[in-house]
């Protein structure tokens, strides 16, 4: 085995509306758990423990960076760094910042560089396929992971090899001859049954280095940006703050776009392509449709997520995450069923759900960007019920967090505790609430909520007053920079 350490890096700021409405702008695909208990951030990284790794660099959207630490956090990995993007720039400008912060010490490391949200069946095939494409990387080769295509897919894009995965022993890294564009169905048809075709992963395996002088050939002026954020990024606790009038500069492009498909016909450069097989049941969870071919399926290819009854039902994908959800009679559909919202589809026209979440956004429709449940640094809160004057929320803060000292115009609130302990700054006061003790925040008062202990703390919130939103909040100390 090499003695290098492997960095991954995992670009973990797409928003995922083709999911919807599991997956919400402010809380997107990657950070639910689509597939399991881990969220498909917590997947990509799971799946490389075994790898000769070094702490990880993930690059994210500073709107959901709370919860993304979180998830790390989770995890248990002793140390890692999380790079806020301030703005979406597509991932050649992620990797880009991701190799510079990689390299800021002198070092040279072998970048791994993954979506967040993708899934893999075969953790051990996929680490066993890093591990023999390793090599070429150290060596200066720009590797990339090819998947055997099972059908005629039209919705990827394809590699061309120079000779097909049978042809190789073990999987062992082929030259790259070419990226080809998501084909028509005939052409799918051709490169699959010719067998030199892969489906493109977008995982790509290098030295910084390597894209660093790529990146600077084919597209220098997202260099120049990016080593300008990097040069006046900023320490903020858990995260990496991107300059932001710099990254702002940088060209929007995605790694193909901006060098891959430029690089096999750029010899005069000197960086090799080469492609490692992969076969081991990959998904890029793109659309539900994609998800339902992901998760294990009954005998009658139904699979199911959640408190769901069927009767004579085929072929669907159904989710449940509030309530029961019951189909008669269904056939090749997509049920997905949220606290505050219900999508209903034919299979085959899921990808069209990006359309509903544009029309939400253009009519101001809070659910195209959250869900009920709401994550904040401190915990989380779901908004149980409203009305007229009034709403009523339930609140979970994690145990040692501290809401913002703050004090409310328009409203006020009762607060039930119904898990663990609450200290309460009201005022002048501080008093601690253990489970059914309640008290009252009068409105235009200063007010702390505090979890001192080792458990979650739960309370029951209600808020009345003539006005009950978020902006209404006038915070006077906050732990977390708001």
């Amino acid at each position: 085995m090499s003695d290098s350490q492997i960095i991954p890096v995992v670009l973990s700021g797409g928003s995922g509306t083709r999911l919807w409405p599991v997956s919400r702008e402010k809380h997107p695909k990657q950070l639910q758990p689509l597939l399991g208990d881990e969220s498909l951030l917590q997947n990509t990284l799971q799946r490389l423990e075994g790898l000769p790794l070094g702490a990880p660099i993930v690059v994210s959207n500073q709107e959901y960076r709370f919860i993304t630490a979180e998830q790390l956090r989770q995890l248990g990995l002793p140390k890692w760094s999380l790079l806020l993007e301030p703005a979406g720039r597509n991932t050649a400008p992620a990797l880009t910042a991701a190799a510079l912060y990689a390299i800021r010490n002198g070092a040279d490391p072998v970048l791994l560089t993954t979506p967040a949200d993708h899934h893999v069946r075969d953790a051990g095939a996929f680490r066993a396929a890093v591990l023999r494409g390793l090599p070429e990387a150290e060596a200066g080769a720009v590797v990339t992971f090819g998947i055997l295509p099972d059908r005629p897919e039209t919705g990827y894009g394809y590699i061309e090899t120079r000779v097909g995965a049978s042809d190789t022993a073990r999987g062992a890294p082929i030259d790259l001859l070419a990226f080809r564009e998501k084909p028509d169905a005939a052409t799918a048809q051709t490169y699959v049954a010719g067998g030199r075709h892969f489906w493109n992963s977008g995982i790509f395996m290098l030295c910084a280095s390597v894209w660093l002088k790529a990146i600077g050939h084919f597209a220098p002026e997202i260099l120049a940006a990016c080593t300008r954020a990097v040069a006046g990024a900023k320490d903020d606790g858990d995260f990496v703050r991107l300059d932001a009038a710099a990254f702002a500069a940088s060209p929007a492009d995605s790694i193909d776009y901006a060098v891959m498909e430029k690089l096999p016909a750029t010899a005069e450069l000197g960086i090799p392509a080469r492609v490692v097989p992969l076969d081991v049941g990959w998904s890029d969870v793109g659309a539900w449709d994609a998800l339902w071919l992901a998760i294990a399926r009954d005998a009658d290819d139904n699979a199911v997520k959640g408190d769901v009854w069927l009767e004579d039902s085929h072929g669907n994908l159904v989710i449940a995450e509030h309530g029961l959800v019951a189909c008669i009679g269904c056939e090749d559909m997509v049920v997905v069923e949220t606290a505050d919202a219900v999508l209903i589809a034919p299979k085959a026209r899921t990808q069209e759900v990006k359309t509903i979440v544009g029309r939400l956004k253009a009519a101001g429709r809070s659910e195209a960007e959250l869900h009920r449940k709401v994550h904040r640094p401190w915990g989380w809160y779901d908004s149980v019920d409203n009305g007229e004057r009034f709403q009523v929320k339930r609140i979970v803060v994690r145990p040692g967090a501290t809401l913002s000292l703050q004090m409310h115009h328009h409203r006020a609130e009762h607060w039930v505790v119904v898990c663990g302990t609450a200290k309460v700054t009201r005022g002048d006061e501080i008093i601690l609430l253990g489970e059914n003790e309640s008290t009252y925040i009068p409105l235009g008062v200063k007010h702390r909520l505090e979890n001192p202990g080792q458990i979650p703390l739960e309370i029951i919130e209600v808020q009345s007053g003539s006005y009950l939103g978020e902006d209404d909040i006038v915070r006077f100390e906050d732990n977390y920079g708001r």
